[in-house]
C-alpha cells in the first residue's frame, strides 16, 4: 500500500515536482514565510475566522437561530479533531512514506517529518473546519474553504505531502463533518440552548445587547378615537 505514487510518470508525482519546484526558484525569505504559513499560519487564520463567525451569528435576533448556529459552529473544531483520530488507522493501513523519502530532488521546507504521508492531517483539519463553518454561515464557510485549499497547496509546496495526500485530507475532513453533522446537531443543540438560558454564559450564544433590544416592548398604536380626543 505504500507505493501510491512511485512511478515517475504518475501525475500525482509530476504535480508534486511542479509545485515543489516553485520553492526551489523562490527566494529564501519566501520559503520561510510559506513554511510558517503552511505549518501554523493558515490554521491560526481559520481559528480567527471561526471566532469572527461566532461573533456574527450570536448577534441574531432569533434566539433559536443563534442556538442552532452556535451549535453548528461548536461542531466544526470537534469534527476536525474526530477526523484526525479517524486518520490514525488510515495512515497505519496505507503506510505511505513522505515524498522526500522515496524521491530525490524534493525541496523540503520542514524538517523532522518522520510519520506517514497519507492522508494530510493539516488538510484534514483545515477542510473539516471549512465545511463546519459552511454549515454555520455560507460567507464565513467559503472563506474558510478558500483557506483550506491554500493549506493544501502549501503542504505540497513544502515537499511534505503528495497532492493526493491533500485531496484525501479534504475528502476525509468534509465527510466526517457533513455526515455526522445531523447527529452532532441533535447532541449539541440542547447543550447550547441550556447555555443560552444561563445568566452568565448566555452571552456566548446571543449578544446581551440584541437580547435587550428585542426585549423592549413596542407600544401599541392608539386607537383613532383616542387620538381625536387628545387633539380636541
Amino acid at each position: 500500500m505504500a507505493g501510491l505514487a512511485m512511478d515517475g510518470s504518475n501525475p500525482d508525482l509530476g504535480l508534486l515536482y511542479d509545485i515543489n519546484g516553485l520553492a526551489k526558484d523562490a527566494p529564501g525569505w519566501f520559503d520561510r514565510g510559506m513554511e510558517f504559513v503552511g505549518e501554523y499560519g493558515i490554521l491560526l487564520a481559520l481559528v480567527l475566522v471561526a471566532v469572527w463567525c461566532w461573533w456574527s451569528v450570536r448577534r441574531q435576533t432569533d434566539r433559536e437561530g443563534a442556538v442552532a448556529a452556535v451549535a453548528a459552529l461548536v461542531w466544526a473544531p470537534l469534527a476536525a479533531g474526530l477526523a484526525v483520530l479517524v486518520n490514525i488507522p488510515i495512515r497505519g493501513f496505507v503506510e505511505r512514506p513522505r515524498p522526500f523519502v522515496e524521491h530525490r530532488g524534493i525541496d523540503v521546507l520542514v524538517a523532522g517529518k518522520t510519520d506517514f504521508s497519507f492522508v494530510s492531517d493539516h488538510a484534514t483539519i483545515a477542510m473539516a473546519i471549512g465545511a463546519g463553518l459552511f454549515v454555520t454561515h455560507r460567507k464565513f464557510g467559503l472563506l474558510a474553504i478558500g483557506l483550506a485549499m491554500a493549506e493544501g497547496f502549501c503542504r505540497v509546496f513544502m515537499g511534505v505531502h503528495y497532492p493526493t495526500d491533500v485531496v484525501g485530507g479534504f475528502a476525509l475532513g468534509t465527510a466526517v463533518t457533513l455526515l455526522l453533522a445531523p447527529l452532532a446537531g441533535l447532541l449539541l443543540t440542547p447543550v447550547v440552548r441550556a447555555v443560552s438560558r444561563s445568566e452568565k454564559l448566555g452571552l456566548l450564544v446571543q449578544s446581551r445587547r440584541i437580547v435587550a433590544v428585542t426585549a423592549v416592548p413596542i407600544p401599541e398604536p392608539r386607537p383613532e378615537s383616542d387620538r381625536r380626543d387628545l387633539a380636541a
